[in-house]
Parts: C-alpha cells; structure tokens; sequence
C-alpha cells in the first residue's frame, strides 16, 4: 500500500454466503443498523487505512425501501464524516437483487461511485455481442453511474477472457464506456499470476 499509492483498498459487505451459510440482509430497525454500521466500519476502516466500502447483499429478509434508508444513510454518513471516499454496489441480473439495488440507486445514486455490476452471474454461454447488450441495459438501469465490465476467474457463468471478455471491453474503450474492470477473484486468479487482472490493467492504462 505504501509503495502504491494510487491503489485504493474497500471492505465489502455482504456476499452470498459466509462459512457456507447464506447472508441475509435482516435489521431490526433502519436507525439501530445504521449506527451500529457506522459506529463499527469507522473503527475498522480507521484502524486498517481503509478508503471505501462494497454494498453486495444478495439475499433479503427486509424490502427495499428499508435496504435502500440503510444503506443510503450509512453511505452519506461516512461520507459526511471523511471517513470513506468512495462507495460502490455490486448488484446483478435477479429480479430481487435488482428492485432493491434500484431502489437504492434512485435516491441515492449521487453517493454511488461504482456499480460492480456482476455480470458472471448471467449465462455460462454469454457471447461478446450478447455481453454488450447486458452491458447497454445495466448501463440504463443505473443510468449516469460508471457500471464496470466485469467477469470471474473461477469459470462460473458470463462472458470469458478466453470467449472474448478483454475484446468486449475493447469495444467499450472505443466508445468511451469502459469504466473500468471488476474482477472475481484473486482466490481462483493466484494460479495462474493474476494474468488476466494484468491484462485488465494494461487495457485500463491504454484507455486514459
């Protein structure tokens, strides 16, 4: 971190599962969550020189006007509070995620920096071209939001660096709409020396 000064490090909230468990987004009340969010994140984000935070709950026992008060006050909040300096949402293609990460995004998308759009959660058998009008479509879902083009190296669904992931982002780059890459994960990338997250950086650097 000291010798990369430019790399910028977020806690992520959320997931599917921990320990094999499902994550549920469940709070007892919309104000207890976010002080105890805020009150907790600030401790860790401080004692670990952290700069942003992920929201990616996936699964929900609260509808989406309490997600979106939760996490739309917890995001101001921080942000208010110079605590974090960037803030993304790693939404994708399931009607549930979508109502609630939408919901979000209409009141709170001025806090928003990235959408991790992940799109590895579509079909295995994305081609480029069917690639590019999942990305046009979450691209007007979150409509003045930087989406990032995103797959996974641990082969389970979307658009492939082997099927074509780097030439759809080629296009993306010509016109002006390559936000950036999201990657899932450096767990399944260490194998083969993180090339493909390489690969994505040089794409990135040549896009400036």
């Amino acid at each position: 971190m000291q010798r990369h000064g430019n790399v910028k490090v977020a806690l992520s909230l959320g997931g599917a599962t921990v320990g094999g468990n499902r994550v549920y987004f469940q709070p007892s009340s919309i104000d207890s969550w976010v002080d105890n969010a805020v009150d907790s994140l600030t401790r860790i984000i401080k004692q670990y020189h952290l700069d942003g935070i992920d929201i990616d709950y996936e699964q929900f026992h609260a509808d989406s006007d309490i997600f979106t008060e939760c996490i739309g006050q917890l995001l101001r909040r921080l942000k208010n509070n110079g605590v974090i300096s960037f803030a993304s949402i790693a939404p994708f293609a399931d009607a549930e995620v979508q109502s609630h990460y939408l919901a979000l995004w209409r009141k709170y998308g001025h806090l928003i920096d990235y959408v991790n759009f992940q799109f590895y959660a579509y079909d295995a058998n994305t081609t480029g071209s069917r690639f590019l009008r999942y990305f046009a479509e979450q691209s007007s879902n979150y409509n003045g939001g930087k989406v990032l083009a995103s797959f996974t190296t641990g082969g389970s669904g979307g658009l492939s660096p082997q099927n074509g992931f780097f030439r759809a982002c080629n296009i993306l780059r010509n016109q002006g709409k390559l936000n950036g890459i999201f990657i899932w994960s450096a767990d399944n990338s260490k194998s083969n020396g993180l090339c493909y997250e390489k690969q994505a950086q040089n794409l990135l650097a040549t896009a400036r």
